[in-house]
């Protein structure tokens, strides 16, 4: 087991840190005060020993001497130099320096190793197993007694016609453990001796049954031995016997392992979700997937066999990520599919064809927000199918796409979050514009597959920390992978870029090849976007301390706070890449701008 330490400066009490915690070579080392053992952020003030080199614990990176240091005296004997907090500061933020040894206690530290708590979690693991050693026994005997038919008092008969199968089992175990089987047997307490008492449970299978009361004997269950659809049953019918501990077990088990069966089987998992609030754990499960990721309700095999009330849930849910037209295609491949007769194509449909399927999608109709759509959908994907849709909005949507004064809105757009996005904590941007800002880290297209996601955590917000720009250089410099997002102000359009590197209060540029600058732009309900890629890489970064995130020779500078209009400004103007982002010309103003950091995932801190 690797051990960590604090390197303490004797003469303050203040630890070595790596500042900002960074992941990026050649930053700086700092004084601070210790952290606590519990703080997240403890592993930039931990170091441990590797073969001689002295390694930092967050970042992985190893203390250096930057530059070759080696000074004599006139004798030709090598100074000796030492690690020195400079200046003998007592405050948070001194650099600690290579220093000539002169024996000041600035130049003495000490090791304080990290408790990280194992030794108590071992401690208690050794005392959880000595205190329960004895209980695989004590469940093994209770099975016993299960099985031994000499004591039995209680007959369940479970099960209907034809199939019934009477359990024998002990009064006093059901009454403790179940609650409903406790107000079943109530009845019974007066029975005379030699009578047994009787419980009918028709509603469960025998064999689902069975595997409950092995439960409630031995307070064990493996639900790995059991196919999914059997452990569904066990969940609705430990639900009806009031196992409310085995019932969050097995939606616990469902979630975190059934993931795939659940979603190919979306309509039985639904269904058995919401026939009872003890499932809250399954019903926000369905919640999520529907408004997050519902390509795979759409994509399953069996879609066109989900029920209406679950389709009309879907497509009116206020928060599903997909595009107006995936939608109304999807609607209408289930509408054809309910009748087999329908032709696969409109141009073979007859009158009745058109009022077969006008019949059908009815009630699904009003759900559409069809003024989302833009003149192409409508064209390609709606008027084939004009017949379908009520005269009197079949023409006002026409009206709306040939006067584009005259639009609709009351619908706010749906952008698509394809399978796999993660929610994003950003007053700006949605997943799916962060999921193609990653492809465009990656240098992929807009139209390949991600794999290998970023999360976006959130280090600065105009409207939280202050639009100044001394604000932004104190929470954001040293920090490298961000990227920049600003809305601007009384429009639809987004502009932001991506810096690599690290961020700097230097007055000057920054050189790199992999920045790029970007647009979003949903304007005449059709979602676009604009990449633009570093030319003159000379000008990549501009990092003048009196500007927000720039990036090139003004191709986009956020401005931040102008302290005679107290206004935020933006300026945008093509120069060191490959293309103009926004027509907008000069200065103008934003709402919001917020910078963020990508974190691989399994670089997530």
């Amino acid at each position: 087991m690797t051990n960590y330490y604090w390197i303490i400066a004797q003469h303050s009490g203040k630890v070595l840190e790596v500042k900002g915690g960074s992941f990026c070579s050649s930053v700086e080392i700092i004084q601070h005060t210790k952290k606590s053992e519990l703080d997240h952020n403890v592993d930039m003030q931990l170091w441990y020993f590797n073969g001689g080199f002295i390694t930092n614990k967050r970042s992985g990176f190893v203390l250096d001497v930057q530059g070759e240091i080696r000074k004599r005296y006139k004798n030709s004997s090598i100074l000796k130099f030492v690690l020195d907090v400079a200046g003998g500061s007592n405050d948070n933020g001194a650099l600690i320096i290579l220093h000539e040894k002169h024996g000041g206690k600035n130049q003495q530290f000490i090791l304080q190793k990290w408790d990280d708590g194992s030794a108590v979690i071992e401690n208690a693991v050794t005392n959880i197993t000595e205190n329960f050693k004895f209980l695989p026994r004590l469940s093994q005997n209770f099975l016993e007694i299960l099985n031994d038919d000499e004591y039995y008092d209680v007959n369940i008969e479970v099960g209907n016609d034809p199939c019934v199968k009477t359990f024998h089992a002990h009064k006093v175990v059901l009454s403790y453990r179940s609650p409903y089987l406790r107000r079943k047997l109530s009845t019974n307490k007066k029975n005379r001796d030699g009578i047994l008492a009787r419980i009918e449970l028709s509603n469960i299978l025998p064999e689902i049954f069975e595997i409950i009361l092995r439960y409630i004997y031995s307070g064990r269950l493996s639900l790995k031995e059991y196919d999914t659809l059997d452990i569904v049953k066990l969940l609705v019918a430990a639900n009806e016997l009031n196992l409310q501990e085995l019932v969050a077990h097995i939606q616990s088990f469902l979630i975190e392992n059934k993931v795939n069966w659940m979603e190919q089987n979306f309509d039985l998992i639904y269904q058995t979700s919401f026939e009872d609030n003890s499932f809250l754990d399954l019903q926000k499960y369905c919640n999520d997937l529907i408004s997050n990721e519902p390509d795979k309700i759409f994509e399953s095999q069996n879609f066109t066999s989900i029920p209406e009330k679950l389709l009309i849930s879907v497509i009116q849910n206020d928060n599903l990520q997909m595009s107006e037209i995936q939608i109304w295609e999807y609607v209408l491949k289930w509408g054809i599919a309910q009748n087999r007769e329908l032709p696969s194509s409109p141009k073979e449909y007859s009158k009745e064809d058109f009022k077969t399927l006008k019949s059908i999608l009815k009630q699904y109709i009003p759900f559409i927000r069809f003024y989302n759509l833009n003149s192409k959908e409508f064209a390609e994907k709606v008027h084939p199918y004009k017949k379908v849709l009520p005269k009197e909005l079949y023409e006002e949507l026409l009206l709306s796409l040939l006067n584009s004064d005259n639009k609709k809105g009351e619908s706010k757009p749906r952008i698509p979050r394809n399978i796999g996005s993660k929610d994003i904590d950003s007053n700006i941007i949605t997943s799916q514009h962060a999921e193609i800002i990653s492809k465009w880290v990656n240098k992929l297209e807009v139209t390949d597959k991600l794999t290998s996601p970023h999360e976006f955590k959130l280090l600065f917000r105009g409207s939280r920390d202050g639009f100044y720009s001394n604000k932004f250089h104190e929470i954001c410099d040293l920090q490298s992978r961000t990227v920049a997002i600003a809305k601007v102000k009384d429009s639809n359009e987004i502009l932001g870029g991506y810096n690599p590197t690290t961020w700097k209060s230097a007055d000057r540029y920054s050189n790199t090849k992999d920045s790029f600058i970007f647009s979003f732009n949903n304007k005449d309900r059709d979602e676009s976007h604009i990449l633009s890629r570093i030319v003159d890489n000379r000008y990549s970064i501009d990092n003048r301390s009196y500007y927000g995130p720039s990036f090139g020779n003004g191709d986009l500078i956020i401005w931040g706070l102008d302290t005679n209009t107290l206004c935020n400004y933006c300026y945008a103007c093509k120069n060191s890449y490959e293309k103009s982002i926004t027509k907008t010309k000069d200065r103008f103003s934003i709402e919001e701008y917020e910078v963020f950091r990508l974190m691989n995932i399994y670089q997530k801190i």
